[in-house]
C-alpha cells in the first residue's frame, strides 16, 4: 500500500481512500463526490481528517494513509497505513458500544462518547499496513 496521491479516491465498490502522510504542508481537496456524499480531506504529515457532508469521519495524528474505508450501520472498515505508530479517532453512533479488531484479532470492546467519537490506537511503525474493523454490538 502506498500513500493516495491524488489526496481521495473511490474504488467501484464506494469504498474511500485519502491521506498522504508524506507531504510536508497540508494539503486539501474539498467536494470529493461518492455516492451521492461530498467529502473533503485534509492530509500531511502531522495529521489526516476526512469530513462527509461537512461532518467529522476520520481523524488521525500523525497523518496516515487509508484504504478501502467503508460505513454502515454496524460499524466501520478500513486499512491505514503510515510512518509512525498513529491515534486515530473515528465518528460512530452516540453512546454506543463496539467490538474492536486489528488485523482481524479482537483487542476489546470500546464505547462511543456522547458525540459518537471513538479514539483507538493503532502500531504502525514496524508493518507496512493495519487493518482496521470497529462493529456494534
Amino acid at each position: 500500500m502506498a500513500v493516495v496521491k491524488e489526496l481521495i479516491r473511490a474504488n467501484e465498490a464506494g469504498e474511500i481512500s485519502f491521506g498522504d502522510y508524506s507531504l510536508e504542508k497540508k494539503t486539501k481537496l474539498e467536494d470529493f463526490e461518492c455516492n451521492g456524499d461530498i467529502y473533503k480531506v485534509k492530509t500531511f504529515h502531522e495529521i489526516t481528517k476526512l469530513e462527509k457532508n461537512g461532518m467529522f469521519v476520520y481523524e488521525s495524528v500523525p497523518g496516515t494513509a487509508v484504504e478501502n474505508l467503508s460505513q454502515n450501520e454496524h460499524g466501520m472498515e478500513f486499512v491505514v497505513e503510515g510512518p509512525e505508530d498513529a491515534q486515530i479517532t473515528i465518528e460512530l453512533e452516540d453512546d454506543m458500544e463496539y467490538k474492536i479488531y486489528i488485523d482481524d484479532i479482537n483487542v476489546g470492546k470500546m464505547k462511543t462518547n456522547l458525540g459518537g467519537k471513538l479514539t483507538l490506537s493503532v502500531e504502525l511503525a514496524k508493518r507496512d499496513a493495519v487493518k482496521v474493523k470497529v462493529v456494534k454490538l
